[in-house]
């Protein structure tokens, strides 16, 4: 990679960053689309509970990643709403810039060994 193109990859990591530990608060309280259409229909209290009507999420199971640590655009331990959002999306942030910049080291293009006598002359030096 041309030593140009890192500040352009470190900007956009750290708009990434600022927009998922802080813009992230600010969202939709119900950012799920699946789940809010599966609720339509149905009666749903403050906690999130069905109290009443008929819809497809009455008939959900638990899912089984339910008690992983970023479950629920949240990082579980952390009390705190704000603070636990942001820091599951500066997680998940670098998670995937992690795996992302990996697999594509691990698809670069290698150029062929070189051999000590196959290199280019230098012009106009003398070594």
């Amino acid at each position: 990679m041309s030593r140009r193109s890192w500040p352009f990859l470190l900007g956009g990591l750290l708009v990434a960053l600022l927009l998922a530990g802080v813009v992230s608060n600010y969202a939709s309280p119900h950012p799920d689309g699946l789940d809010s259409s599966l609720l339509k229909g149905c009666t749903v209290n403050a906690q999130g509970e069905i109290t009443g009507g008929s819809c497809p999420a009455q008939r959900a199971r638990n899912h089984e990643l339910s008690d992983s640590p970023l479950a629920d655009y949240g990082v579980r331990g952390v009390s705190n709403g704000a603070l636990s959002t942001g820091l599951s999306g500066v997680l998940g942030v670098l998670l995937t810039f992690a795996l992302g910049g990996g697999l594509f080291w691990l698809a670069r293009r290698r150029s062929p060994a070189r051999d000590a006598g196959d290199a280019p002359a230098r012009a106009g030096r003398a070594d």
